[in-house]
């Protein structure tokens, strides 16, 4: 009889521990490289304020009139730094933004 008592004590304690085990779930993460170098990016964090079309440079007019022939402009946003420039225009119920450098060089263009 003893030895049921103590099988059943036993049985009952490993049950109860096997209940209570917590297990421990580690993650470990890659640190980044120390040298990453980001490229700038063109156009990122500048401000832009408006002006008038007869303010707009020559040179960015000149490309802009040749390769969006037919849109109308909406709005034209100088950097208030003057190295370039944001045109926003429209054609057919799309808005696209045109960016230009200060010399005409086209950058890139976005949808408004």
């Amino acid at each position: 009889m003893k030895n049921l008592f103590l099988s059943a004590a036993l049985v009952l304690g490993l049950a109860a521990s096997a209940q209570t085990a917590t297990t421990t779930q580690t993650t470990t993460t890659t640190p980044a490289p120390a040298s990453v170098q980001v490229a700038p990016v063109s156009n990122q964090d500048k401000e832009y304020a408006k002006v008038t079309q007869s303010e707009i440079a020559p040179e960015v007019l000149k490309q802009a009139v040749a390769k969006y022939k037919g849109y109308q402009l909406v709005e034209a946003l100088k950097a208030e730094d003057g190295s370039d420039y944001k045109l926003v225009l429209t054609k057919d119920g799309k808005d696209i933004a045109a960016f230009y450098k200060a010399n005409g060089e086209f950058i890139k263009e976005v949808a408004a």
